[in-house]
């Protein structure tokens, strides 16, 4: 697969996001015990060298408490693949969700000509992200989501760029809680990272291919 489009956002809040960062932080202190030892795995969890995670703004009316990461897969000055993971946390439980937690995810990355042209590639992305969670031993439920193929053809003053084809993948899951009541999600972020380095055609992860990736501070926007 080539380059991603880009990162999901390009980080120019100014003061209104450092307002909403500092909001956000007393909000956490304040959240419900499970929800902040969630979030602390998630932050520390241990990923592969070639994946960089950074915190970002979550959605804020999905659930009581969130929390978002971003990644891309990086290669030299390139994004090979993207996406969003949010993390969703309803105290009183959600019918839809079987459980008081959920994650929500995007997956997105280009795709070779070839690749693009396969007729099974959907049920083949899904099954990416199931096999990454099971090949963790991770158990989940009430899983839903959508895989969505785009081609894009330029004409006119744009006729010299060749074709381009895009995979996204769009899904959440409930992930089953442990011992009070939290779930183990430093485990399934590495089975979503699992995901973005098979969407962006990395090898699997040999023994001891890992080590802290995490970013105090977004990258500015790359030329792409």
């Amino acid at each position: 697969m080539a380059a991603a489009q880009g990162r999901l956002s390009d980080g120019a809040g100014g003061m209104d996001e450092a307002k909403d960062t500092e909001k956000d932080r007393r909000e956490a202190d304040t959240a419900p015990l499970p929800f902040r030892a969630a979030v602390d795995a998630l932050r520390t969890a241990r990923l592969r060298p070639q994946i960089e995670v950074e915190p970002t703004r979550p959605p804020q009316r999905l659930a009581p408490y969130t929390y978002a990461l971003e990644a891309a897969v990086v290669d030299g000055d390139q994004d090979l693949a993207d996406g969003r993971l949010v993390l969703l946390h309803d105290p009183a439980g959600h019918d839809a969700w079987q459980g008081t937690f959920r994650l929500v995810t995007l997956v997105r990355a280009e795709l070779e000509p070839e690749m693009a042209a396969d007729p099974l590639l959907p049920e083949v992305c899904w099954s990416w992200l199931t096999g990454a969670l099971q090949t963790r031993g991770l158990t989940y439920g009430e899983p839903s989501g959508t895989v969505t193929r785009a081609s894009s053809h330029y004409f006119g003053g744009l006729a010299a760029r060749p074709a381009a084809s895009q995979i996204e993948i769009r899904a959440s899951w409930t992930p089953r809680e442990g011992l009070g009541g939290v779930p183990d999600t430093a485990a399934h972020l590495a089975s979503w990272c699992d995901l973005l380095a098979q969407v962006a055609g990395l090898p699997p992860a040999g023994p001891g291919d890992a080590s802290v990736v995490t970013l105090p501070q977004r990258r500015g926007p790359q030329s792409r």
